[in-house]
């Protein structure tokens, strides 16, 4: 649905973007992870035509999409960063100024208003000003801005900065649903646990630059190491020469942690345990995120 060719931006001496190449498929919910500064926000400002790349090409169903070109812009919903509302007039007004940008039909409009306030529990707060809001409730209105014109696409960049966790939680519920109803999402975030639990497919951006992509069990397969497992008791005996047949083993005061080599046989792992009577209410097993892949790949932690 979305091709993205070569795209490349600089700004004076800083390269935000060298040669991204991604495609997005209908229906996909694809998450764009990387950290502050990592090229995810000019992408995203290069998509919906604010920006031009220096170089490349923006496709949409086939067709390539020049910056004043408005038919295929009128299909993308855009929720940026930053909070994009007017804080003296009540949600339903801040929803019909901008739903009269896209020349919805006025009945249409307020069938939509009315829904999508109700759909992220705003419908009774609907008359209050918008300064008056919290930052979880500023954040639903503004994603749901993006949506009065049933766009076919929705571009949401870092939709939860600085959100409670019951309005993270609300603002995931919402996109889900509509990603299940057959919306296309891009989302871009630097938060590691909402790129796992939200995306279909994930591509990593370091430095404008995609490092891997693919869904999170193809990327994680990357990663030398297969997961960990942390055996913690009291008065530990010496297991360096029975663990370290199964993975990197460190000693840290009353626990063990094992990096578990690929392929390991979790059943001979164990039975080393009960030979040292070890029982498994003493085991953590931790699965491989997506956080120690980007530490792999770069060198540094996803928010350093």
């Amino acid at each position: 649905m979305i091709k993205l060719n070569n795209i490349s931006k600089s700004f004076k001496s800083i390269n935000a973007l060298n040669d991204v190449c991604l495609e997005i498929q209908e229906g996909e919910f694809f998450g764009l992870l990387g950290p502050n500064g990592a090229g995810k926000t000019t992408l995203m400002n290069i998509l919906i035509g604010y920006l031009y790349a220096d170089s490349g090409s923006v496709y949409i169903n086939g067709e390539e999409v020049k910056r004043t070109e408005l038919k295929f812009r009128s299909e993308l919903g855009f929720v940026p960063q930053s909070v994009a509302l007017y804080g003296d007039l009540t949600a339903e007004e801040n929803l019909k100024f901008f739903g009269s940008l896209y020349n919805i039909d006025s009945s249409v409009l307020q069938n939509n208003i009315k829904d999508y306030l109700n759909a992220v529990g705003l419908y009774e707060r609907r008359k209050d000003t918008v300064k008056n809001f919290s930052g979880g409730m500023k954040r639903r209105l503004n994603l749901i801005t993006a949506l009065l014109h049933n766009p076919k696409v929705l571009l949401c960049d870092e939709p939860t900065v600085g959100v409670d966790p019951q309005s993270r939680n609300a603002i995931f519920d919402f996109l889900e649903k509509l990603n299940r109803e057959g919306l296309t999402i891009v989302y871009t975030t630097h938060y590691m646990e909402e790129a796992e639990r939200l995306c279909n497919r994930v591509a990593i951006i370091d430095n404008g630059n995609i490092i891997a992509a693919g869904t999170t069990d193809e990327l994680l397969k990357l990663l030398p190491e297969k997961g960990h497992i942390f055996v913690s008791i009291n008065n530990l005996p010496d297991l360096f020469p029975d663990l370290n047949r199964f993975g990197n083993a460190i000693k840290n005061q009353d626990k063990y942690e094992i990096k578990l080599n690929e392929g390991i046989n979790l059943s001979a792992f164990v039975k080393v345990l009960e030979e040292k009577s070890i029982g498994t209410e003493n085991l953590i097993l931790q699965k491989p995120t997506l956080e120690e892949l980007f530490l792999h790949l770069t060198g540094r932690r996803l928010r350093d």
